[in-house]
Formats: structure tokens, sequence, C-alpha cells
């Protein structure tokens, strides 16, 4: 199982994006980060701009370089725009759903969640981060994992929510109710940079 740990805000500094989509990393410090962080302002070349907006988009979604450059193949063979079936395939992810839902504050936590089995799927029990979940089906918390204090502080924290995805906070059980628009999704990332990046 392929993990990404490290520091986001680093990340989130070098790549000036925030990966959390909360804007709190850059609040304090809008440069990139190490001693020569707010004098170096070196100009990117056109690869280097694609480069970073794969990046931004494959830190977002928490994704080793083989899984995004996996998804993005499974993205080419769908009918449709490619980048827009890029970013709808990797909302469909389940941690990204059950991140959507605000059962976790972080998609790390998210995955997290899954990956110890507390999430259903339809009724059965799904522990696979990567698994696609299809429009119309039902996300809950097993029952043994409702108590949990992270969940309840979670919800509790949640001060936004999706269209794409209900969520019931009493009974911890939603549904992702259809594919997202692209209006929906971040605004700050260009999808049809990272299809220039592989087409080279």
């Amino acid at each position: 199982m392929a993990r990404l740990n490290g520091p986001t805000w680093k990340v989130s500094r070098r790549l000036s994006f925030s990966i959390l989509e909360t804007g709190q990393e850059l609040k304090r410090r809008n440069y990139p980060p190490g001693q020569h962080g707010q004098s170096r302002r070196p100009k990117i070349s056109e690869y280097g701009i694609q480069l970073r907006e794969k990046q931004r988009i494959r830190h977002m979604y928490g994704l080793n370089e083989r899984q995004f450059f996996n998804t993005y193949l499974k993205a080419v063979k769908m009918q449709g725009v490619t980048g827009q079936n890029l970013l709808f395939t990797l909302e469909s992810r389940l941690d990204n759903v059950v991140y959507r839902m605000n059962l976790a504050r972080t998609r790390r936590g998210a995955r997290q969640l899954v990956n110890h089995g507390h999430i259903l799927v339809d009724g059965k029990k799904t522990d696979i981060p990567s698994f696609i979940v299809k429009p119309g089906s039902t996300i809950e918390v097993k029952d043994r994992a409702k108590k949990m204090a992270s969940i309840a502080d979670a919800l509790e924290a949640s001060v936004s929510t999706v269209d794409y995805v209900t969520m019931d906070k009493e009974t911890k059980k939603g549904q992702y109710v259809r594919l997202p628009e692209r209006s929906e999704l971040n605004q700050e990332i260009n999808e049809a940079l990272v299809v220039e990046f592989y087409s080279r």
C-alpha cells in the first residue's frame, strides 16, 4: 500500500497551492520553504508549469506517481474531456467521497478510516481507498465505529458540503448522489496542463 508522508504545509508552499483546500498553509508564509524562499523567484518553463500543476492535483488527492498516472490512463479511455474525466475519477475515489461527506478533516484521515475497515459501501465493508464509488451508492460508518471521537469532531467542524453528496450526521450515513460538475471543483487548478504534460 502506498502512502504519502511528510509535511503537507511545506509542499503547499513549494507549489504555491493549498493542498488542503483551506488556504491555511499559505496565510503566514506564501513563499517557498527554505532560507532562499523569499529571495529566489526563478522563471518557470512551460514544462515546469505543467509539472507543477500535475503535482498540485496529485498531492491534493494524496496519490503517488504511479497511482496518478494509472488514473490518467483510465480517464483517457473514457468518453468526454480527458482532464475533467481525470478530476471526476479522483473525486469518485472512496477516500475522497468519505472526506467530502465530512467524516474526516483531511483526505489522509479519510484514507485511514477506509484502510481500517470503518466504512461500508452499499452495506459491504470496503477497505480500499482507491475504490471507485458509483453514483447512487450509499456510504456509511460501521456501527462499532460510529462513536469514534475523530468522526464526531470532523462532523462538528464541517463548515461546507458539496451538492453531489448527502450526509446524515445522526446516522452517519450518506450517498454519493452524482458525478460532480467542473464548476463545483477547485477553480485554482488547470487540469488541461496535466493532459499536456502526459501528452508530450
